[in-house]
Parts: C-alpha cells; structure tokens; sequence
C-alpha cells in the first residue's frame, strides 16, 4: 500500500506490549531511497535518544482506520537496544551494532534494496550470516523532514519544491517525492520517481531531474484525492516512457 510520509507521522506505535510513542519521521538512504528506520517520538519514555525502528520490525499495512503501525518488538527489546543521542547522525558504526543487537541482516550487504534481496525478507530460515555479510556499498541517511523543501531542478528551469514522500509500506521504498509547484503552475502538484532523477546536491538542497520541464508540466496532475493505484501509475509511467517498478520486482519474487 502507497501511504504519504506525512500522513504516517503521528500514528501511534504499537509494540508487543503497549503503545511506544508516535511516528515523528522517516530516515532514507541516498541510493535506493528506501526507508531504513522509523524514527519515534516516545514523549516522556527514552528521553535524550533517538528511537530508531528499522522496517523487518513493522507491520506490512499501517492501519488508517485507527492510525496505528505495530511494531513486532517489546518495549523493553527497544530500551535495551543501541541507544543514539538525539543529537547525534546515524554513523555506520552504530547501524552495524543495531543490527547485530537485533540479528537482521545488513541491508548494505548485498547488491539490492534489501541486502541479498529486491524487497524485506522476515523468513529467518532464508536470511545469510549477518556477520558474513560484505559490505557492498556505504549508506549515506537522511531525513525526510530536511529533504522536504528542496528545490526541483528541471532540465531547463526551477519547477517546485519537495512537499512530501510517498512510500510504499510493503517494501517501505520511496516511490515518488510529492512536487509542489505553486510558484510555478499555480495549484498543480505532481510526482517525480526517485528512478528519475538525475541526482542530488545535499549542499544546495537542489534535485535534479532529467526531464524538460514543459514535459513535466503536462504530466499527469497529482491532488489530494488522487487515488494512487496500479492504473495511475502506469498512466504517468507510460506518459515518461518509463517502466514500471512493479514489473522488475514482481518478477524477482
């Protein structure tokens, strides 16, 4: 299911045994843009530290009706977990012992999305060695909040901003970035696959995107009621002559 990260923070977090706190954001690696934690807001609980939720604990569906994500942990699991100041970045040293805490599997050791596969993998008996995972790549984190705002770079003009994040919460990939295009096109909304872009300068909070922007501007319009299925998908791929990431996955299944 394609859920909007905004609409996502505030849930409230459901561990084995009671409620945790809420979703306050979500960090997203660099390469394949997907989500590698949750990051919770515990209130008055765990105070000082970040409370970090990587995706092979989260339930597969956040629940709309009651707004609420469950978490395949015990609250003491993640007090006795890693702890992070809330300060502080997540280095690649503290990911390695939260994982080793946890027994996951590295998502960086492997050549896809998920380590050694496309899309998360609960079934322990199929996971590899943890620790004889090789690094395959170095994953470089950020937050949705700080990307929110970033200005979108066309090939010949300046289109919008970053307003939001779309993820998809059985693999929990970003699917598509929400581009507000107000100073633009006065009211019109659209969405960029991460696929599409051409790259990202952190120092400008500036995303390029390889596409002429009179293209992008008759793109198929994006709203609030905007239903996201299967069918308006592949009307705004087959519009930028794109393929699907339905297709490769299915298949890698």
């Amino acid at each position: 299911m394609l859920n909007k990260a905004k609409t996502l923070e505030g849930y409230i977090l459901k561990s084995l045994d009671g409620e945790i706190g809420k979703v306050k954001e979500f960090y997203f690696d660099d390469q394949y843009w997907a989500i590698r934690y949750l990051v919770a807001d515990t209130g008055d609980w765990l105070t000082g530290r970040q409370v970090l939720i990587s995706p092979y604990a989260l339930a597969v569906d956040a629940k709309k009706e009651e707004q609420y994500i469950s978490i395949d942990l015990t609250k003491k699991q993640i007090e006795d977990s890693p702890s992070l100041n809330s300060d502080k970045p997540v280095s690649q040293q503290f990911e390695v012992t939260y994982y080793g805490y946890y027994g996951w599997p590295m998502y960086w050791g492997g050549p896809n999305m998920w380590g050694s596969y496309p899309y998360i993998v609960r079934d322990r008996e199929k996971w590899s060695d943890p620790i004889k995972s090789k690094k395959k790549w170095d994953p470089h984190l950020r937050s949705t909040h700080e990307v929110s705002g970033y200005h979108i770079q066309a090939k010949d003009n300046e289109i919008g901003h970053v307003e939001d994040f779309i993820i998809d919460d059985e693999t929990w990939a970003i699917r598509y970035l929400i581009i507000d295009t107000r100073n633009w096109w006065p009211g019109k909304k659209i969405l960029v696959s991460p696929h599409w872009i051409e790259r990202v300068s952190w120092d400008e909070s500036k995303v390029f995107v390889n596409l002429p922007s009179e293209t992008i501007k008759q793109a198929p319009e994006y709203t609030e009621e905007s239903l996201l299925t299967r069918d308006y998908e592949s009307r705004l791929h087959q519009y930028y002559h794109r393929p699907g990431y339905w297709a490769d996955e299915s298949t890698a299944k």
